[in-house]
């Protein structure tokens, strides 16, 4: 393997001739794979813009019929009534480890801007944490783990399937960056996590079919089997956070069965995904603005709903979506607020059958701890609730155009200014940013831009203002948002030069980039 980044302190430890020869194993087998299921997707994409439908597929329909299971719930994740997320930099692994969450979303994906140094760095927090020789120290504050028993299990998320990691080659070639993150996690801390009586657990974002599981699950068989660990030690949950996936939930649980920790719903990256898929279809499928689209819109009811079912009838943990408030200590109002809509959030999740969910901050712990202990009490899950009073469509799925909200200035402007505060930390070297008050990852930045496109292409007249959504209008409301950023302390003039220049890139061309974050990442050293 050749490795062009460079090797900064202590990188060497983490970059050994043994882990880099195990990821390029890894590669060589699994990546052409890797390779013919994206282009798999391209096929489904011109399907779809074609005038096709998503559908439950008929070929696997034996799969879903049958009777089957996934795995027992493994050491660590028997319980997931509350899981925090976040990066994997020094301050917040300790403090999601300490936070009190029963899982730690260890993120090398929508939460972490892909920087070289960022990435090789977060392998070396994770086996520190895990040897407890990690510590931190700022503004005269020294952060230290607490005793292991009280510590969060591990669950990492390595990239998805459609992004590379540029510094790392493999005969000439750049090297998947899911197979990177997880073949060095797995390398170095699989073992690690076993001693300390848990396991080598992960999330899979982004997957768009059963076929993309598969090939997880043969790259699990593969590792444990170079690595001499047992097979069905590792567990995996997926985010079913791409439309596609909503149609084929049972069969991704059923190839990863014996790897299998359940689904997790995923709010933003699913509608970004909705617009995706049927960008060319019109209003049928156009969305108003996201601050508007609730979980209890129809089509997202019928896919939070399903998504329990399926688990639940499966024997697996069905994990809700993200509370990304971030408390203030300074404005109680807002605080009482914005905690009331968590709380009812929470509410509502334990009480359709999840057996736990997201949260963003560790104030908020507390207050998704206290909403499942109050269904779950002291049992662990609440699996054994079938749900099969649920019965969902594929039309259920489809019903976007029953979604109600509007398309205001407001939202647009939103949008807007949000987007551009994300790229340019994202390009900074920052994956999860506070935003007036919520924790924001590369999802909120891929609903913006992708709302915004959907607009201008569907003829919107803006309901407060009356004025169409074209580009010329967005390039005006670009520049006063960014006037209003500048006059802020901190403003970083060549961040959001490059902010804009990508922002205005996958908002306003006519071609619909497949992920904002693939030119991002181009643009960056």
């Amino acid at each position: 393997m050749e490795i062009t980044g460079p090797i900064l302190d202590r990188f060497d430890e983490i970059l050994t001739p043994e882990a880099l020869g195990f990821v390029a194993t890894l590669q060589r087998e699994f990546g052409a794979r890797r390779l013919e299921l994206l282009e798999l997707r391209r096929g489904r994409q011109a399907e779809l813009s074609a005038g096709g439908l998503l559908d439950f597929l008929p070929e696997t329909k034996g799969v879903r019929e049958a009777e089957w299971s996934v795995a027992a719930p493994a050491p660590g994740l028997e319980d997931r009534r509350v899981e925090i997320t976040g990066p994997v930099d020094r301050k917040m692994t300790i403090n999601a480890l300490n936070s009190g969450a029963k899982v730690w979303l260890a993120d090398f994906e929508d939460a972490n801007s892909p920087l070289w140094a960022n990435c090789v760095a977060g392998h070396l927090n994770l086996r520190d944490a895990l040897d407890r020789t990690i510590d931190f120290e700022s503004g005269g504050k020294t952060y230290a783990l607490r005793p292991d028993e009280e510590l969060a299990t591990i669950v990492v998320r390595p990239r998805g399937w459609h992004l590379d990691e540029k510094h790392a080659k493999v005969d000439g070639r750049p090297v998947s960056g899911s197979l990177f993150d997880f073949g060095l996690y797995f390398f170095h801390c699989a073992q690690r996590q076993i001693d300390k009586g848990k396991g080598p657990y992960f999330y899979l974002p982004k997957l768009e079919s059963h076929l993309e599981a598969r090939l997880w699950n043969d790259v699990f068989v593969r590792a444990q089997e170079l690595l001499g660990i047992p097979r069905g030690t590792i567990r995996a949950t997926v985010l079913i956070e791409t439309y596609p996936a909503a149609f084929e939930m049972e069969e991704i649980l059923y190839e990863l069965r014996e790897h299998s920790a359940g689904l997790n719903a995923g709010r933003w990256d699913y509608l970004f995904s909705v617009i995706k898929k049927f960008r060319t279809r019109g209003r049928e499928f156009l969305l108003p603005e996201r601050n508007t689209v609730t979980m209890t819109a129809p089509f997202m009811r019928a896919y939070t709903e399903l998504l329990v079912r399926t688990c639940h009838k499966r024997g697996a943990h069905a994990i809700g979506g993200m509370a990304a408030f971030i408390p203030s200590r300074r404005d109680p109002e807002v605080n009482a607020v914005a905690l009331e809509k968590v709380r009812a959030d929470k509410t509502r999740e334990s009480g359709d059958g999840f057996d736990g969910s997201w949260v963003a901050h560790p104030d908020l712990v507390p207050v998704c701890r206290e909403v499942f202990d109050g269904v779950l009490g002291d049992r662990p899950h609440q699996i054994d609730r079938k749900r099969e009073d649920v019965s969902v469509s594929a039309a259920d799925l489809l019903a976007v155009s029953e979604t109600p909200g509007e398309i205001t200035e407001a939202g647009l402007r939103g949008n807007v200014d949000v987007a551009l505060r994300y790229l340019a930390a994202w390009m900074g070297g920052l994956g999860a940013v506070a935003i007036h008050n919520l924790m924001e990852d590369a999802a909120t930045a891929e609903i913006s831009r992708s709302q915004i496109w959907q607009w201008i292409h569907n003829d919107i007249t803006l309901a407060d203002t009356g004025a169409k959504v074209t580009k010329e209008l967005v390039e005006r409301i670009i520049g006063e948002e960014l006037a209003a950023i500048a006059a802020e302390p901190g403003y970083d003039e060549e961040l959001y030069a490059q902010a804009t220049a990508l922002f205005k890139e996958v908002a306003l061309d006519d071609d619909f980039a497949e992920f904002l974050t693939l030119p991002a990442y181009a643009r960056m050293p």
